[in-house]
């Protein structure tokens, strides 16, 4: 019987030591229930690390409930629960330290847990640890988002130690390059930071400036003898200098108590006049303080008498900046780490140097295709026939909306563009046509009635646009796979919308040159615009043959609308944005000479770009001085770049 109630009390203690050793992570919480009680973010911080590092494998669990607000706690004994609502008074309960579902319950005696988004900041940088060797790649990336957002020197260890195991190849970049940066900025061996830091040089990641960059903050010491050895000086300031004027640096000296504080003139004054005594302050009659120099002596006396504040005099100013050195010292105390990040952040400037040049000419090229494309369908209707058609605009706004109209009744935005194109150019081909039928032949070298006729024709052609679509804006959406930016690098970037349009630029161009020099209407109109007379005699027909070439020139201009529109909003104006960039393209580039509008095209959008790389917040400003640019350009050569023999060059 002894022995059976031996063995009984053994039993009851082993299950109760079984009992407390099988809920450790109910315990820990225990353990920090007043801190998360509280839930404040300043003093949550020891209870939310003592989790993380338990080293439990629940904690992960834990951590995520919390941050997603599923931890509740039972009033009566503390308890926590990870739970979920059934409904509004119901909550179905899980235990945290086995997961076992305990079922239903009423949820009167339950309180949720509500950290703020500070605290479920702090969780989710406690989760990295868990994270980083996740299943699930999104958690993983998930991680190292939260470590770029807060990065620490605790993290850098398991983030090394997941990345072996890491089977992703771009996580497995993104999580080597993120090892890097924590490296320079957190490791202990400095001799691991300067590896880092040279494998990091010349990358142009703004990640990567925003880690070196720190490395190099210093402050300005001030010294009396010789500057300690372990003070990493990156300058010896002179006061006085650019860098140090001689007010800033006496004001150091006085922060520190090493000089007097020099008081104000105004302050003087204020001084002097509340210490009036029988019509003098401090020896010095009150008519004769009509100086510096007799105030700063009456107000001497005044301090000597310990009426006021003592003041330094400018001898003695210059007399204490003597007796300190001034130096600048890095906060990074290794001298061999801000040497390497000064090369690496001078390597990286170098290379943003050369790739802003890049991104600038890329920026030139887009504008440049976008002048020529509006510009080309002019080319042939200014250029060959002579034409000064200021109703060209509105032949690009013609295309632009035929490209709104399509996609009213076509929703697959590739396929609205493929049919658009070829409507655009059927539409205002007739449309120029009809215009040369009825107006522009009986005007022909006549130009000052061909613009004041075309330019009544561009208002009526803009007010019947309004009349139609109205004064707003209307859309015309690109395709899917022209959203976004093809992107470099974090400096060099441009749409795809613009290198669509670069690309459609080179196939007008193409296209334009097989037409004049391959077809039998671009020999027509190539012997018109040279000698029309001749041409007639040899049985061309040139009414015909500027019929078709001002319909062509339309045609084109239409095209040119629905690329426009793709990125420009589309509204009765679109074609005066730019119908002055379109004359200027091709009369500075050489009127009649297609490679003379390109040569102007590449000329005006490379001088805009780089007129507001120089001024980039008033893109008027740059319009205005390109203009100015292109008048003064055109008295030295008035035949533009590339000069036109035959008719146009004789006019």
């Amino acid at each position: 019987m002894k022995n059976l109630l031996i063995a009984l009390f053994a039993l009851i203690l082993s299950c109760a030591s079984a009992t407390a050793q099988d809920t450790p992570v109910q315990d820990l919480l225990q353990e920090n229930r007043a801190l998360i009680e509280k839930s404040s973010r300043k003093t949550i911080g020891p209870a939310i690390d003592a989790l993380a590092n338990s080293g439990l494998p629940q904690m992960q669990t834990v951590l995520e409930a919390w941050q997603a607000k599923e931890i509740w706690q039972r009033q009566a004994d503390g308890i926590f629960f990870r739970a979920e609502e059934i409904d509004r008074k119901t909550l179905n309960l899980f235990d945290l330290d086995s997961g076992a579902d305990l079922g239903p319950t009423p949820d009167e005696d339950f309180k949720q847990l509500k950290p703020n988004s500070g605290i479920r900041g702090m969780i989710g940088t406690a989760l990295v640890q868990f994270q980083l060797s996740d299943p699930d790649p999104a958690k993983r990336r998930d991680a190292l988002i939260a470590i770029e957002r807060d990065p620490e020197a605790s993290l850098l260890a398991p983030l090394r130690a997941s990345i072996d195991s890491e089977q992703d190849a771009a996580i497995a970049a993104q999580k080597r390059r993120l090892e890097r940066l924590l490296t320079i900025g957190y490791d202990e061996d400095s001799a691991a930071r300067i590896a880092a830091i040279n494998d990091m040089a010349g990358d142009l990641g703004l990640d990567v400036r925003a880690t070196l960059n720190p490395l190099t903050s210093s402050k300005i010491m001030v010294v009396s003898g010789d500057v300690p050895v372990e003070w990493n000086v990156a300058e010896t300031l002179k006061p006085g200098s650019e860098d140090l004027p001689a007010a800033e640096a006496y004001a150091l000296l006085v922060a520190g108590g090493d000089a007097l504080p020099r008081i104000d003139n105004d302050d003087i004054r204020a001084a002097l006049i509340a210490n009036i005594q029988g019509g003098s302050v401090g020896g010095v009659p009150v008519h004769e303080l009509d100086s510096d120099d007799a105030r700063l002596t009456a107000y001497a006396a005044l301090a000597e008498a310990g009426i006021v504040p003592a003041t330094a005099t400018d001898a003695d100013i210059d007399d204490r900046l003597a007796e300190y050195t001034f130096v600048r010292v890095y906060d990074e105390t290794d001298p061999a780490i801000t040497t390497a990040v000064e090369e690496a952040l001078k390597a990286i400037e170098v290379k943003v140097g050369l790739n802003q040049t890049l991104d600038l000419t890329l920026d030139a090229l887009s504008l440049a295709s976008i002048y020529f494309l509006a510009a080309i369908g002019l080319a042939i209707t200014f250029g060959v026939m002579g034409v000064i058609n200021m109703a060209h605009g509105e032949f690009i706004m013609m295309g632009a909306y035929t490209g709104y109209v399509v996609q009213q009744f076509v929703p697959n935005h590739t396929l609205s563009i493929i049919v658009a194109i070829p409507l655009a150019f059927a539409v205002t081909f007739a449309a120029g046509v009809l215009m040369e039928r009825l107006v522009i032949r009986w005007l022909y070298n006549r130009p000052l009635e061909t613009l004041l006729a075309t330019f009544g024709i561009s208002i009526a052609l803009q007010q019947l646009a309004k009349n139609i679509f109205g004064t707003q804006a209307r859309p015309l959406t690109s395709p899917a796979w022209l959203d976004g930016s093809w992107v470099m690098n974090d400096i060099v970037s441009i749409s795809y919308i613009r290198i669509a349009i670069f690309v459609l630029a080179l196939i007008f161009l193409c296209v334009f040159l097989f037409i004049m020099k391959r077809t039998r209407l671009g020999l027509e109109t190539r012997a018109v615009t040279q000698n029309p007379r001749m041409a007639a005699s040899m049985g061309i027909n040139p009414n015909r043959v500027n019929m078709l070439t001002f319909g062509l020139g339309s045609g084109i201009a239409g095209i040119a609308g629905v690329a426009i529109g793709l990125f420009a909003k589309v509204t009765s104006e679109l074609g005066s944005d730019y119908i002055v960039q379109s004359f200027m393209t091709v009369v500075v580039g050489g009127v009649g000479n297609i490679w003379g509008t390109l040569a102007g095209a590449a000329m005006i959008g490379f001088l805009q770009k780089g007129i507001e790389w120089f001024n980039p917040s008033n893109t008027l400003a740059a319009q205005t001085y390109m203009i100015i640019f292109i008048i003064i350009f055109i008295q030295f050569r008035p035949r533009g770049i590339i000069a036109l023999k035959g008719r146009a060059a004789g006019d």
